[in-house]
């Protein structure tokens, strides 16, 4: 039993008798799985591998288990070559690890907002016969914590029929609403282990690329102003942005995710939450995504609030926060405005995510800003990502009149209440040089300018 069970104040009895009554290896609690269930895993950095990994070592004994998640950090054997008869992932994101069974049909893509990802379980929609669950150990009254993503797994977890949970000292304790009681548990399995972390330096990226990434960050940091409400997500350009606005001033967070990048923010005080119109002094996010130093950060911090992904990523929640700032990226832009941020061509690459939750609800914010931030080409500056028209099978995410500022490199195009050919010069103006003159050509020959 963990230290933390056996420091129980006296009316905790109970409870403790319950949760030493659950105790299990995994590859006890994993047997209650069966050919045909549908687990949802706990995903991102807070992915159960204790649990997974004696799963699969359980493959010969299962066939056609469907697996539900948004992207996991870290290896996935389940969509290893030949594991398909035996397990179906069902992605609501792809992440790089399962992109090449997505796009081979050895798994699967469900294209949807994030907002309404939890909804689908509440509503019934998909059935959990299991969650599989990463959670710290419990408080003096028995309550865990979802840790450090709370968002995509708390509903879920609610309407399963059996959670099976790996307890974990390494996990932090998250606050909000972000806890279940070992009453709702049904088997618990005890392995602490470090957690996975997800670094925002890119270890690929040339100093050119970063250079390109900077410049964009320079730009979107002039959008922001002091008392802005940000989205900010993981990655170069988020990491660039948050660099030039040490010198804004009462700046609040609400965003799907975070990562490291805030902690300085924070502790600096240009993050203070206090100009914030929807819980004010709070950072309210859903699920976090970093290091260990975000992971000590959140940790009984009564700062950050943790909520389910169906409050933290709807619209009508996010335009409550004034002068709320969405950033979000893209792979291409077309001339009239379309955005494509999920596939390339009829290759599908990531996910819609939060990115229409977050630009809907900014643009219904009072003095809100909704931003796509690009790079104008591919690193090899051989493809611009401002292009005529989208590739053949690429999927329109943000439609072109959700779009309010496209960012790259070369500055910010203005969209909103633009009309075509107006749109259509504006992001020729931040498009590579290089690419200008094709870009122009198409315009004219189609009367967009």
């Amino acid at each position: 039993m963990t230290d933390e069970v056996k420091i129980g104040k006296p009316n905790t009895a109970a409870w403790v008798s319950k949760y030493n009554s659950k105790l299990v290896t995994a590859e006890e609690a994993v047997k209650v799985i069966k050919s045909g269930d549908k687990i949802v895993i706990q995903p991102g950095c807070a992915a159960p591998f204790a649990l997974i990994n004696a799963m699969v070592d359980r493959k010969d004994d299962l066939y056609d288990v469907e697996i539900y998640h948004i992207l996991i950090v870290g290896d996935l054997p389940y969509v290893k070559l030949g594991m398909e008869k035996h397990f179906k992932h069902k992605a609501f994101f792809i992440g790089g690890n399962a992109r090449k069974a997505i796009n081979e049909g050895r798994a699967e893509y469900i294209p949807i907002f994030l907002s309404e990802v939890t909804m689908l379980f509440k509503k019934g929609v998909i059935t959990a016969d299991v969650a599989l669950i990463h959670v710290s150990p419990p408080d003096e009254h028995g309550f865990c914590s979802y840790g450090i993503d709370v968002g995509n797994i708390k509903t879920p977890a609610e309407k399963a029929h059996i959670v099976i949970a790996q307890v974990n000292k390494e996990m932090p304790r998250g606050l909000g609403n972000s806890f279940i009681h070992i009453n709702k548990i049904h088997y618990i399995v005890e392995e602490n282990a470090p957690l996975l972390e997800l670094p925002q330096v890119d270890p690929d990226a040339s100093t050119e690329v970063m250079a390109v990434y900077d410049k964009i960050g320079k730009y979107v940091a002039e959008l922001i102003e002091d008392g802005s409400t940000l989205q900010m997500g993981i990655g170069a350009i988020p990491d660039c942005v948050m660099r030039y606005i040490h010198d804004k001033r009462d700046l609040g967070i609400h965003t799907e995710m975070f990562s490291d990048g805030i902690v300085d923010l924070v502790e600096s005080g240009v993050i203070n939450g206090e100009k914030k119109t929807l819980h004010p002094g709070k950072i309210i996010a859903g699920f976090c995504l970093g290091t260990r130093k975000s992971y000590d950060f959140l940790d009984n911090n009564p700062i950050i609030e943790f909520h389910p992904q169906e409050y933290v990523n709807d619209p009508f929640i996010i335009a409550k926060n004034n002068k709320m700032v969405a950033i979000n990226s893209a792979i291409e832009v077309d001339l009239t405005g379309q955005v494509c941020s999920d596939s390339i061509g009829t290759r599908f690459y990531s996910g819609i995510g939060g990115q229409v939750d977050f630009i809907r609800g900014a643009s219904h914010s009072e003095g809100g800003k909704p931003i796509i931030a690009l790079p104008s080409s591919t690193k090899d500056m051989k493809i611009s990502r401002i292009v005529p028209i989208l590739k053949p099978g690429a999927g329109v995410v943000t439609s072109r009149g959700d779009v309010h500022y496209v960012v790259t490199e070369f500055g910010v195009a203005h969209l909103f209440g633009k009309t075509i050919q107006e749109r259509a010069q504006e992001l020729i103006n931040v498009a590579h040089p290089k690419f200008r003159d094709e870009l122009t050509k198409f315009a004219k020959e189609n009367y967009y300018i």
